[in-house]
C-alpha cells in the first residue's frame, strides 16, 4: 500500500498538470533561430542555387487565368501588375495566352473612368480576354455602358474558372 500511495499521488498529479496545460493559454513559443546557431550552406546547394534561372518553358504554348474579386487598390494593382510581368517573362513571349476573369467586387476594374483604365487597356492591347462576370454586374445594377467598351461579359464568373480549369489553364489568384 506504501508504494501504491506514491503512484496514485504521481498518477493523479499528472492528469491535473495535463488538464491544466490543456486549458492555459501556451506561451509564445521561443523563434528556432534564435536557440539554433546558423550554420553556413551546404556548398553544393548554395552553388546549384546561384546557377538556378527559374523552370524552363518547354511548352510551344501556356494558358493562364487571373481571377480578381476584390475592390481592394492594392490588390487590383497587383493582379494588373502581375500580369504585366507574365507577358514580359523573357521565358513566355510568344507563349503566353492570358485571361482576366473579374467578378463580384473586382468588377470595379473594369468600370468606366476608374483609375485602372489605362492598365486594363494595355492589357486588352496585348492581347489579353477581359471577362467580366454577367452576375456580378446584374448584383450592383451595371449595364454595359457602365463598363469599358472592350470587356467580354461571360455568365458566371466561378464557370469561367471552372471551365477553364478543365481545360488546362494554370490558375491565378493574387
Amino acid at each position: 500500500m506504501t508504494l501504491f500511495r506514491p503512484c496514485l499521488t504521481a498518477l493523479l498529479l499528472g492528469t491535473a498538470l495535463a488538464a491544466s496545460a490543456q486549458t492555459t493559454p501556451a506561451a509564445t513559443p521561443t523563434p528556432v533561430a534564435a536557440a539554433t546557431p546558423l550554420t553556413p550552406p551546404n556548398a553544393a546547394y548554395a552553388a546549384k542555387a546561384a546557377s538556378f534561372q527559374g523552370a524552363p518553358a518547354t511548352k510551344s504554348h501556356y494558358r493562364a487565368v487571373y481571377q480578381l474579386d476584390s475592390d481592394d487598390p492594392k490588390l487590383i494593382n497587383q493582379t494588373l501588375h502581375n500580369m504585366k510581368n507574365a507577358l514580359e517573362d523573357p521565358r513566355l513571349k510568344g507563349k503566353l495566352e492570358l485571361e482576366l476573369v473579374v467578378f463580384s467586387r473586382g468588377t470595379t476594374v473594369f468600370k468606366k473612368d476608374q483609375p485602372y483604365e489605362a492598365d486594363v487597356l494595355a492589357l486588352q492591347q496585348a492581347g489579353v480576354v477581359l471577362a467580366q462576370c454577367a452576375n456580378s454586374m446584374k448584383a450592383f445594377k451595371l449595364t454595359k455602358d457602365d463598363m469599358l467598351p472592350y470587356i467580354s461579359i461571360v455568365p458566371t464568373g466561378n464557370g469561367e474558372l471552372i471551365l477553364r480549369q478543365a481545360e488546362g489553364w494554370a490558375i491565378v489568384h493574387p
